[in-house]
């Protein structure tokens, strides 16, 4: 039977952006930060409050990441609030950036599961590819890196994972075209596990959380390490990249791009519903 979550969070501050529960070994976790989900100070204290709390429970082995907004799982981050993030994710021990904090969760003992429905770029797109499988909705899912429209270079570790999962020619069309990608093609790239249809994924993923969690924690620890000692870039260079994206976005030419873009709609939720269209023109 599923835990009352009353039983096993009286040490987790309150949430804003983040509503969660728990099913036996695993927390399923729903993100909600309108008008959609920007990557902003207060969804990124709320993902390090939740890492924290699901690490510290040993009965917690696979945590499970979705959107109460189908058009958005994580749009991207949130522009006008960069200089904000850094005091929060500080609360994580080690992490003093975005990319650390994604680092550190693709390090960590905890199999991380994320659902994903609407569109995911920049910096969402980022902590998918930390977690440690990706599943998204056919007809909903669409990914993308749109950091070079605008001078820059992905912050938060894209392009460590992109090159990874599906080699350098891919990376570099994702990267430097930065376009939209439906779930179809983003599955074919490597960038997510499985494209499956909406109806089938909640139960999809139901499914193989509770499977995997039913097996020895010991055994996740240990395949999780050596899969990790193989592909997980190291954390001085997603480090790297987080200073060039924050040098980047100093720069006159970039600041001037995304003023333009804000006019055209960036980071309100009718004008993203197609940004990568938008960015080309």
């Amino acid at each position: 039977m599923p835990n009352s979550v009353h039983e096993v969070n009286h040490n987790l501050p309150a949430l804003s952006t983040i509503s969660f529960s728990i099913e036996e070994r695993v927390l399923f976790a729903e993100l909600s930060a309108p008008p959609m989900n920007l990557l902003g100070p207060d969804l990124a204290r709320d993902l390090v409050s939740l890492i924290k709390y699901a690490e510290s429970d040993d009965k917690i082995q696979v945590l499970v990441f979705k959107s109460a907004d189908p058009a958005y799982f994580i749009s991207h981050v949130d522009m006008t609030r960069v200089g904000e993030l850094k005091a929060e994710v500080s609360k994580l021990e080690g992490a003093d950036s975005l990319a650390l904090l994604f680092h550190h969760l693709s390090a960590s003992r905890l199999i991380t599961i994320a659902q994903i429905e609407g569109r995911v770029r920049g910096v969402g797109s980022e902590f998918v590819l930390a977690c440690d499988m990706r599943f998204a909705a056919r007809e909903t899912g669409i990914f993308g890196q749109p950091e070079a429209a605008f001078g820059l270079i992905p912050g938060t570790g894209a392009a460590q994972h992109l090159t990874r999962l599906g080699g350098r020619a891919r990376a570099l069309e994702i990267l430097l075209s930065a376009n939209d990608y439906d779930a179809d093609l983003a599955e074919r790239y490597g960038w997510i596990n499985r494209a499956l249809p909406a109806a089938e994924l909640d139960g999809f993923v139901k499914s193989l959380a509770h499977r995997i969690a039913q097996f020895p924690a010991a055994g996740h620890v240990t395949i999780k390490q050596r899969v990790n000692a193989i592909a997980l870039v190291a954390a001085d260079e997603v480090s790297r990249d987080s200073n060039l994206f924050v040098e980047g976005v100093r720069n006159p030419e970039s600041q001037q791009r995304i003023q333009s873009a804000m006019k055209k709609g960036l980071q309100t939720r009718d004008g993203e519903m197609e940004l990568g269209r938008m960015l080309g023109e």
